[in-house]
């Protein structure tokens, strides 16, 4: 899943940034509102993790042109002023979750989750088909209940192909919502990735390519 880190303090939108992709997810970073409202438009992110106070274009500006904008991205805003004022003034803009600072990294990494089973449509805690189980919370994946080691890029196809439930998902869409904006969109990543994790996986195969489409996971009778 892709997440978008707005966040002026460089120092800490680069430690979330890394921290986020530890936990297997793709990550973008913006230093300012103005470059972090622009991606959000373009970009179908998750999750965008959104301080308040903000050059540019205010936080709560930013929030409020997504949401005019019809924007399905969850918003996490992150702020140093952590009265119940601020709190509502930040929900009632539009945000979904509110995160003072200073924050552990981990409850950011269980309030981002979260908002990601929150989208629409909602993505279980736990993902499954047949006997292969995702767990993303822990970075858990399992056949017939042994684990199988992926990495982060495999993780992420598998993740999203078990959360559209059969829907087909294109290159595309794996390549942006799976990798960051620094992908070669001309790049053979798709095809060597989802190689990688089909031979991962194993048989009976998991994983179909529907012609001129994309993938999904296969449908059983």
């Amino acid at each position: 899943m892709r997440v978008l880190v707005v966040e002026d303090d460089v120092e800490l939108a680069d430690a979330i940034g890394i921290g986020l992709r530890r936990e297997q997810l793709a990550v973008d970073v913006a230093y300012d509102g103005t470059s972090g409202l622009e991606r959000a438009l373009v970009a179908g992110y998750d999750v965008v993790v959104l301080d308040r106070d903000l050059p540019g274009i205010h936080g709560d500006d930013v929030c409020a042109e997504l949401l005019a904008a019809g924007s399905r991205s969850r918003v996490l805003m992150l702020t140093a002023a952590a009265t119940i004022e601020d709190r509502v003034d930040g929900l009632s803009l539009g945000a979904d979750d509110y995160l003072p600072k200073p924050f552990a990294f981990a409850e950011l990494v269980a309030r981002i989750r979260a908002l990601l089973r929150r989208a629409q449509p909602a993505v279980p805690p736990v993902l499954a088909s047949g006997d292969v189980l995702v767990d993303p919370a822990r970075r858990l994946v399992q056949r017939a209940g042994l684990p199988l080691d992926l990495g982060p890029k495999e993780f992420g196809v598998l993740e999203l192909l078990l959360a559209a439930q059969g829907r087909v998902v294109s290159a595309e869409e794996l390549l942006e919502r799976v990798w960051d904006e620094m992908a070669d969109p001309f790049s053979s990543a798709v095809k060597v990735t989802m190689s990688r994790l089909r031979r991962k996986l194993g048989d009976p195969p998991l994983i179909e390519t529907v012609a001129q489409a994309g993938y999904r996971v296969a449908v059983r009778s």
